[in-house]
């Protein structure tokens, strides 16, 4: 197994160059376009434009959908007992920051994430909440059960591409976990509930090291053809860079629609906005975050926290794509929260930004 300390993956790539990938891909599916590859920056007066003059921008897609998952996959490896009562003012202060999707809460036993115990309660108060989706996640068809008698409208499952963490994570084989999410999505469909699927250590797990972007491509489209609205691809312990996301996204977007696709990263190693850049680039236009960069994984040792919302617009923003989300709203969000919990936001974004207001305030 490779060690965590490293990049993971990288010995195993073929010699075509991540630009040269990128070349065949456009924003609005997996076909081939001709790109010219001439780097030029044209100076039209004291301007470079960019965004006009590089080929490979304009792959971008105008919007993005950004997911937030902080309530849920940020705040269940917080060491201590998050407030049920803190939890809803941040689902409410995220939604009314303009996201359009915010995961609430989880249906798990008590047992494996304790942090979410109080689902049901989070449920019942945001219920008539308006503005935004508030997906839940649910391991099996109790869980189902038992988050749409709370309220929910939209639910995801979680499947992983390592069998080892499959069976630590979720307690059972990846075709196990497949048969158990067919259930599920029989039962949404009866509901009328749209499911989300997730894919987790999608470029490397913990315990097994590189994994092949074929059996990523596997477990996508078996999610995709259950039912699965939309497929969220993890790199879950953030050792992903742009040389091992691109044929693992390559392998996926062969058997699912790239419209039907999200990525999910965690930012271990830096990497999670080359990863996003390059994904965009693409196709891809559905973004998981993190407010404030809150997150881990309990099942998976030295994985740090999602990538920080307000990282992801600020740089959406900067190349000119909408996202619906108002940044210095957010901001706040993230300074309440981190607040809250007594810790610094995992957001170099708001860090530099708090930074430069203090200053100000001193002129």
């Amino acid at each position: 197994m490779s060690s965590l300390e490293e990049p993971i993956g990288l010995e195993s790539l073929p010699s075509l160059d991540a630009v040269g990938r990128l070349r065949g891909f456009s924003s609005g599916a997996c076909r081939p376009m001709v790109v010219s590859w001439r780097w030029e920056l044209l100076d039209r007066g004291s301007e470079l434009q960019l965004f006009e003059q590089l080929q490979f921008w304009r792959g971008m897609p105008r919007f993005v959908k950004i997911v937030e998952v902080g309530p849920r996959d940020g705040l269940q490896n917080e060491k201590g007992t998050v407030p049920t009562d803190m939890k809803i003012e941040l689902i409410r202060r995220l939604a009314a920051s303009g996201l359009p999707v915010v995961e609430a809460t989880s249906f798990v036993s008590p047992k494996w994430v304790p942090q979410l115990a109080d689902g049901k309660d989070v449920m019942a108060a945001i219920r008539t909440l308006q503005g935004a989706h508030f997906p839940v996640l649910t391991p099996n068809l109790k869980g189902f059960e038992a988050a749409v008698a709370a309220g929910a409208k939209e639910v995801a499952v979680f499947a992983s591409a390592s069998e080892s963490f499959s069976k630590s994570n979720i307690n059972c084989s990846i075709e196990e976990s497949l048969a158990r999410y067919r259930d599920v999505v029989n039962a949404a469909k009866k509901h009328s509930i749209p499911v989300r699927g997730y894919v987790s250590c999608v470029v490397g797990c913990p315990e097994e090291g590189p994994v092949p972007p074929s059996k990523v491509a596997y477990v996508a489209k078996e999610l995709y053809d259950m039912g699965c609205f939309e497929i969220s691809l993890g790199d879950t312990i953030g050792v992903g860079t742009p040389g091992t996301v691109i044929p693992m996204l390559e392998a996926v977007m062969s058997v699912v629609p790239v419209e039907k696709l999200a990525v999910h990263f965690h930012d271990t190693y830096g990497q999670s906005l080359p990863n996003i850049l390059v994904s965009l680039q693409m196709g891809v236009s559905v973004v998981d975050s993190s407010v404030a960069g809150l997150g881990g994984c309990p099942y998976a040792k030295g994985a740090s926290g999602n990538v920080a919302t307000e990282d992801v617009v600020y740089m959406l923003h900067g190349l000119g794509i909408k996202t619906g989300v108002d940044l210095g709203k957010l901001m706040a969000v993230g300074e309440f929260i981190c607040k809250q919990l007594g810790r610094q936001s995992g957001s170099k974004t708001a860090v530099a930004l708090s930074k430069l207001t203090a200053d100000a305030s001193k002129i």
